[in-house]
């Protein structure tokens, strides 16, 4: 039988790490991260992530949906185009996309990864 998770982010235990250094820009950018969910075939994955003010490369294989809830970002494509992004708002970053995250303000979002399957 299946369960129903309640997303409670002030609930949530987040892993902390680093970012690679071989994608940071800016800052330490510590990143944490509480996966609450992922479906048995490994594509589909909920939860919560974060990080501290800083800059960094980024290559998705994955197709994001994305929540701010706090914080203050600007996503920007290596073809130029830059989203600025407010706590409240939503967005999708899709698969392929390259660009730079610059976390303004510490951020925390609600995700929802799909991966297509190899």
């Amino acid at each position: 039988m299946s369960s129903i998770i309640k997303l409670a982010p002030q609930q949530a235990q987040y892993e902390h790490y680093p970012t690679p250094k071989d994608k940071l820009i800016e800052g330490p950018a510590e990143q944490h991260i509480s996966n609450l969910y992922s479906d048995p075939s490994g594509q589909f994955h909920v939860g919560f992530w974060g990080s501290e003010p800083g800059s960094w490369q980024v290559s998705y294989d994955e197709h994001e949906y994305c929540q701010l809830l706090e914080g203050e970002v600007e996503i920007k494509s290596h073809d130029g185009a830059v989203m600025h992004i407010k706590a409240g708002e939503q967005f999708v970053i899709p698969a392929g996309f390259k660009g730079v995250w610059h976390t303004i303000k510490s951020c925390k979002k609600t995700y929802v990864i799909f991966e297509k399957s190899n």
